[in-house]
């Protein structure tokens, strides 16, 4: 099997807003179609694109495949958040967004999130009695949750994959990749 078919026929949600941190949206997306999977970027407010935030200014626009109002868990595999300050801050305000993330949640279905992409977990209530990690500061949010907090580049825990910062991009995605090649992670 060839790198570009790893993924063949997989379909992964990647669930964002305007303020999403530029590496941690793009890259992963692109490491995720490079090993054949479709990678559709959602966004709320009827966007046709969102725009990143890269590092000290603003980054690049994305286009967005599909309007959060129109997703739907059961036409994905696995659903990736990425983080930035803005973007997950925006993302616990948009009830589409928080019901979304819960559909992943019930369904079983993979839910990767990196940096201050595990805000939305807290809020859609998927974190109480789970092994996580994120950007430091989310430490105690995390933990006032339920969940049990972790210094490492990714943590999994069942259906759950985090990372911490743009640093930790490849093993963030080497890791959500595994996890979708195994048949019981969708």
């Amino acid at each position: 099997m060839t790198e570009s078919e790893k993924l063949s026929g997989r379909r992964i949600a990647m669930l964002a807003t305007d303020g999403f941190e530029q590496s941690e949206l793009t890259e992963p997306k692109r490491l995720l179609e490079t090993a054949g999977a479709q990678v559709d970027v959602i966004a709320p407010g009827g966007a046709t694109q969102i725009r990143g935030w890269d590092k000290k200014n603003w980054g690049d626009p994305v286009n967005v495949d599909v309007a959060l109002q129109d997703a739907q868990a059961d036409n994905y595999d696995a659903l990736m958040l990425p983080g930035g300050v803005m973007n997950p801050d925006k993302l616990r305000l948009e009830p589409a967004a928080i019901a979304l993330i819960g559909q992943f949640g019930t369904s079983g279905k993979l839910i990767a999130a990196i940096c201050h992409g595990p805000w939305t977990l807290i809020d859609a209530g998927l974190v109480d009695g789970c092994k996580l990690t994120s950007w430091p500061s989310l430490r105690k949010d995390l933990e006032n949750a339920g969940a049990q907090w972790e210094d490492s580049e990714v943590v999994r825990d069942g259906q759950l994959i985090t990372s911490r910062k743009p640093q930790d991009i490849p093993a963030f995605s080497g890791a959500v990749i595994a996890a979708l090649e195994q048949a019981d992670a969708v």
